[in-house]
């Protein structure tokens, strides 16, 4: 039923859009002329596979635009995905918030890569940004990009201390590039601290059309089956689907490492919080609102930027007492992160 709601909301939200467009009685051309007139209504952002309400990426993204709004006086709008979707339909939903005067324009996943490219050649005073993906250099286009892997060292050296069986676990939504970043920094990590660790993975779909960023119960019964192998710590790569993962360490009293967001701080997640021992994260929400930032000062923001340890951009969360009270955990953290940023460690990226 929830996934339902999305799905309505996201059809609701573009015919808003394209309402706001054919009330004023404007063609194409006259939209995009208001669009590039340089005054912008706010954040236009375009959600990723799973929606508002994943607790994770997809929120990060929102947080930034609820800020962007308090500090610019603006009025964002935020477009949900739809099953089953195309690039076509991804076009439309980018072209729809460029039209209706929203800038900058946001695509929140790498799926929306081809129609970032598409759609910012055609509304060039406009400023686009994607994150997770790096476009060809469009002048208008920012790519916002982090080191996942660095954070995930930092995941892979706590699970390692965490653990009572020398025996962990991730899950990846999807078996791409971008989430094997996640699990190369996360296995040399633990390694780092125990050579001989045992380490269970598997990932939940091979597309993202599948479900893997999208379906707890895919995330729960991978978890499920790596607890049972003997993992104590399962750290998820996986959107929506990391809810499960959570879920199924909660119910088996063993720790689960979060990711993007501070998920020990997630509301929807209150109830498994004490089994949530850190999450790896990502600065989108940072991302999102200095880009804006950037727009409303006038001087965009393009190009690729990326967030690394070093500058912020990513981290471990240290919300649950019972890891910012580790004190030998806390140590092993410090040195492995002073490595990173002196360049002591280079972190694997697959």
């Amino acid at each position: 039923m929830r996934r339902l709601s999305r799905i309505a909301v996201a059809g609701a939200a573009t015919a808003a859009l394209a309402l706001s467009v054919s009330a004023c009685g404007s063609s194409s051309t006259s939209s995009s002329s208001s669009a590039e007139s340089g005054k912008s209504k706010g954040i236009g952002l375009a959600y990723d596979i799973g929606g508002k309400g994943d607790q994770s990426f997809n929120d990060a993204a929102f947080a930034g635009l609820e800020k962007a709004d308090k500090a610019f006086g603006y009025t964002s709008s935020d477009v949900e995905p739809q099953e089953g979707e195309t690039d076509a339909d991804k076009v439309q939903r980018l072209e729809q918030l460029a039209k209706s005067g929203y800038n900058p324009v946001i695509g929140v996943g790498f799926v929306y890569a081809p129609a970032i490219k598409e759609v910012a050649a055609k509304y060039p005073k406009v400023t686009f940004g994607i994150i997770d993906d790096e476009q060809d250099k469009a002048a208008n286009v920012s790519d916002m990009v982090f080191h996942e892997e660095q954070a995930s060292y930092l995941a892979g050296v706590a699970a390692a201390k965490a653990t009572k069986k020398n025996h962990i676990g991730f899950v990846g939504g999807v078996d791409i590039p971008l989430i094997h970043k996640f699990e190369a920094g996360y296995v040399q990590g633990a390694k780092s601290v125990n050579p001989k660790i045992k380490i269970e993975k598997q990932y939940l779909t091979q597309t993202p059309q599948e479900g893997g960023f999208a379906s707890p119960d895919k995330g729960k019964a991978a978890a499920d089956g790596q607890i049972d192998a003997g993992a104590d710590v399962i750290y998820a790569a996986a959107g929506l689907s990391g809810q499960g993962v959570i879920q199924s360490a909660n119910a088996h009293k063993v720790w689960a490492i979060g990711v993007d967001s501070d998920q020990y701080k997630q509301d929807a997640l209150s109830k498994y919080k004490d089994s949530i021992l850190t999450s790896a994260t990502k600065d989108v929400a940072g991302a999102v609102y200095n880009l804006a930032k950037s727009v409303h000062d006038g001087t965009p923001k393009t190009g690729v930027v990326r967030a690394s340890l070093a500058t912020g951009g990513v981290g471990l969360a240290d919300s649950n007492p019972v890891f910012k009270n580790n004190a030998d955990l806390q140590a092993a953290l410090k040195k492995a992160e002073a490595g990173i940023k002196d360049g002591s460690i280079t972190v694997k990226t697959s």
